[in-house]
């Protein structure tokens, strides 16, 4: 499986919220600064997180992004779908094959992508990230 770097630019951005486990908004140019991620791009990517209801944003001075649930509720398979779209079989047309064996592909396809969703869905965001000490939390959201 390859992962766009939309996608894994967004996931970066989230893990990095997720290990802050900290209510103030984080500004769009720290993640990236930090990610080593472009800020336009990665800008654009926060807002389709924030329409997608992963991330909430605040403007100002203060402004920045938050995740919505706690990391623990959040799954890969959400980053993923949010950015990309439902993960579905459909990537195989089939086209010029026996019927039979068009079908045994589809089936194996399928097969494929719902245990991939299961494993996706069950990889939180909070087991991906080892929490940052509450000591050092205000250093690091400067």
């Amino acid at each position: 499986m390859k992962l766009s770097q939309t996608v894994t630019y967004a996931l970066k951005a989230t893990l990095q919220l997720a290990q802050l486990r900290d209510d103030s908004p984080i500004p769009c140019s720290q993640l990236a600064s930090q990610g080593a991620m472009p800020e336009r791009f990665l800008l654009q990517i926060l807002r389709s997180l924030v329409t997608q209801g992963i991330l909430s944003s605040t403007r100002g001075v203060d402004g920045g992004y938050v995740l919505t649930r706690d990391a623990d509720e959040i799954s890969v398979l959400d980053v993923i779908e949010a950015i990309e779209g439902p993960l579905t079989h459909d990537v195989f047309s089939g086209e010029g094959l026996a019927k039979e064996s068009r079908q045994k592909i589809t089936e194996v396809l399928k097969s494929v992508a719902q245990t991939t969703r299961s494993q996706l869905e069950s990889a939180k965001l909070s087991q991906l990230v080892r929490p940052i000490p509450a000591a050092l939390q205000t250093d690091v959201a400067r």
